[in-house]
């Protein structure tokens, strides 16, 4: 045998012990995470298919007709009171319109668009005080949070909004849900590096600015977290919603970890081509959130479009499946009007605007 043979199957003898070596350390690794996942959330785990229970609701779906004011297709309902609001901030003058929710009857705009001080610079979402009947404003251009008193707003057709606090550059809220000056539950996107963040929920002061974030900081094999938030001080709840993994997150307002409910297609791949959850929504004793469970890019007349949801899930506060609402528009976003016990959606579709009774439903 010469020392090139001898040198040949020595490397093939090695490769061989590192080969078994590695799978080894492979088998090892995911074991050792499956158990550190199964740790993570051991009595916490619920399960649900979207597939499983689906209740066609396309012919239940009622169209809003928006006349005397043009709104792309970016608006964004919410409701305050007895008011229906759609932002746009697609517009090129006044950014926010007002209706009557029970009539759809437009009433008027506010919110001018620019650089100015007293202009929105960069707007982002709107959020409501019922008790105050004032909304407020995001403004991520400016770093503030604005203020609107809707009588305010109705009897001065030019009112300036007043900036109720200022927005920390590396650590902002993005979605919110008001309870008073000095407590709010906000998801923060905490800034980590230039084009990256992390999105993880506080409670929020605004008078002091200062922030608690929730010790439940997200799934421990999701590398890189993206979801949508909703909050329910009556049910002492939070949760998230995951955009890019089939999961849902249930804690209470404290931060602790009450639930993790795992769909048919979970996994914890770092990837964006599927598409899951968009928004979730508290609607009396139950959990809403629009669903995609599928690729949310596809090609058509030579060019990517965005695929839209169209289905949403329900759940009961425990986590458990309920059904799913096969809606057949692409939903852009939605509200819930608790007094009307009604979603209220913007669509990319035949219609723009529409409304599902849930009376029955839920």
């Amino acid at each position: 045998m010469t020392f090139g043979t001898l040198f040949d199957n020595l490397n093939i003898a090695i490769y061989q012990t590192m080969k078994k070596y590695i799978g080894f350390i492979i088998f090892a690794s995911l074991l050792l995470s499956m158990s550190s996942c199964k740790q993570h959330d051991k009595g916490h785990r619920k399960y649900y298919d979207a597939g499983q229970n689906v209740i066609k609701k396309k012919q239940d779906i009622h169209e809003i007709q928006i006349e005397d004011v043009e709104i792309s297709n970016f608006g964004t309902p919410y409701i305050l009171n007895d008011y229906l609001i759609i932002s746009d901030y697609n517009s090129f003058d006044k950014l926010i319109h007002i209706f009557d929710k029970n009539t759809f009857r437009y009433i008027t705009n506010v919110g001018q668009q620019g650089q100015g001080p007293s202009e929105i610079a960069n707007m982002g979402k709107i959020i409501s005080d019922n008790e105050r009947n004032i909304f407020y404003v995001i403004d991520h251009g400016h770093q503030s949070l604005l203020s609107f008193p809707m009588d305010s707003v109705l009897s001065n057709e030019f009112y300036v909004p007043q900036k109720k606090a200022g927005i920390d550059q590396t650590e902002f809220p993005f979605m919110m849900q008001y309870e008073s000056d000095t407590l709010s539950y906000a998801l923060f996107m905490r800034v980590l590096n230039p084009g990256d963040y992390t999105p993880v929920v506080a409670k929020w002061n605004m008078q002091t600015g200062e922030r608690e974030f929730m010790p439940y900081v997200g799934h421990p094999e999701v590398e890189k977290k993206r979801v949508s938030f909703a909050a329910s001080p009556k049910y002492n709840l939070y949760t998230e919603v995951y955009w890019y993994h089939d999961l849902i997150t249930i804690c209470t307002l404290d931060g602790e970890l009450k639930y993790n409910l795992y769909g048919k297609n979970w996994d914890n791949r770092k990837s964006n081509k599927e598409a899951y959850f968009d928004q979730v929504a508290f609607c009396k004793d139950k959990i809403i959130a629009s669903y995609w469970g599928d690729r949310r890019m596809y090609n058509r007349d030579g060019g990517q479009h965005v695929h839209y949801p169209d289905k949403l899930l329900i759940f009961d506060l425990e986590g458990n499946y309920i059904s799913t609402l096969q809606i057949g528009y692409s939903i852009l976003s939605f509200c819930y009007d608790d007094e009307s016990d009604r979603l209220i959606f913007a669509f990319d579709d035949d219609i723009q605007f529409g409304y599902l009774d849930l009376d029955g439903i839920i």
